[in-house]
C-alpha cells in the first residue's frame, strides 16, 4: 500500500501530466497542496522531494518548486565520424552551414551558444597512456561548452587533447579565437595532412562530481555517462584524445555497426 507522500507524488505528477501546471509555472505553496490533499506539510515536502530527484519539478531560488522544463536531447550516434571526415574537405563556405551539434540535436546555429578556452598543459599519467607517448608531452587542452540559447545549462562538458609539436605548424590551431572551427576536429587535422583512419570511443557511467552535476545543472540522482574519446589516423598514431562527460538524464547514445554480408 502507498504511503503519504508516494500518493501526494503520483497525484502531482498526474496533475503535471495533465496540462493543470505547466513548464516554468510556479507549484502553490507547500502549506496549501497539503490542505488541497489533506495531508501533513512534511509529507507534501517528502514528495516534492521525490519528484525533484526524478527531474518532473525543480526547487528554483525565490520561486518555490517549478515544473521543469523539457530539455533538449542530444542523440550522439557512432556515424557521425564518417559524417564530419566527410566534410573535412568540403568548402568553408558548405562546412560553415552546420556542425556536430546541430546534428545531434536538431537545432539551428543560431540556436546555439559555444565557447572555447584554450591553454597549454602537459601531459599527465593518464594522458601519456592514452597517447602512447612520454609523460609531460606538451599538449593543447580545448574546452568546449555549447548550449541552447534559451537554456543555460551545456549540453556537455568536453576537454580535447591534441599534441602541441604536432599542431604547431598551423598556428590557427592554437588559436582559441579561430573557433568555432567549421568542420570541428577533423577539418582541423585535415589542415595538417592528417587522415583518420578510426575512432575508438569507451563509455562509462558514474554519480557526477559536485562541481559538474552544478554546471550540467542535474537532477539529483542522476548519473552521467563518460565518453574517452581516442582518434587514430591511418598510420596507427595517435592524434587526438577527448574526454565528454554527458548527462544522463538529456543523452541518448546510438552505436550502429554495419555489417559485412555473406
Amino acid at each position: 500500500m502507498a504511503v503519504a507522500y508516494e500518493r501526494i507524488a503520483g497525484q502531482l505528477r498526474q496533475a503535471v501530466r495533465a496540462g493543470r501546471w505547466k513548464p516554468g509555472d510556479r507549484l502553490p505553496p507547500e502549506a496549501e497542496l497539503a490542505e488541497e490533499f489533506g495531508r501533513s506539510v512534511p509529507a507534501v515536502r517528502v514528495a516534492l522531494r521525490f519528484l525533484c530527484e526524478e527531474g518532473l519539478i525543480e526547487k528554483q531560488h525565490g520561486r518555490g518548486n517549478v515544473v521543469r522544463r523539457p530539455r533538449i536531447v542530444a542523440a550522439r550516434t557512432n556515424l557521425s565520424h564518417q559524417w564530419e571526415k566527410s566534410r573535412a574537405r568540403e568548402p568553408l563556405e558548405e562546412r560553415a552551414r552546420t556542425g556536430g551539434t546541430e546534428r545531434d540535436t536538431g537545432l539551428h546555429p543560431d540556436d546555439l551558444v559555444f565557447q572555447a578556452s584554450y591553454r597549454e598543459t602537459e601531459a599527465d599519467e593518464d594522458l601519456a597512456r592514452a597517447f602512447d607517448l612520454p609523460q609531460g608531452t606538451p599538449l593543447l587542452e580545448r574546452r568546449y561548452r555549447t548550449r541552447h540559447a534559451a537554456e543555460s545549462a551545456p549540453f556537455s562538458l568536453m576537454t580535447s587533447y591534441l599534441v602541441r609539436d604536432m599542431i604547431a605548424k598551423n598556428p590557427d590551431l592554437l588559436d582559441e579565437t579561430k573557433e568555432p572551427w567549421p568542420g570541428g576536429s577533423q577539418a582541423q587535422l585535415y589542415t595538417l595532412g592528417i587522415e583518420l583512419g578510426r575512432v575508438e570511443e569507451r563509455v562509462t557511467a558514474r554519480p557526477p562530481a559536485p562541481e559538474e552535476a552544478a554546471e550540467l545543472e542535474m537532477p539529483p540522482g542522476t548519473s552521467v555517462l563518460v565518453l574517452r574519446k581516442t582518434s587514430i589516423d591511418v598510420n596507427d598514431r595517435i592524434v587526438g584524445v577527448s574526454d565528454v562527460i554527458l548527462p544522463g538524464d538529456r543523452t541518448e547514445m546510438l552505436f550502429v555497426t554495419p555489417l559485412e554480408r555473406w
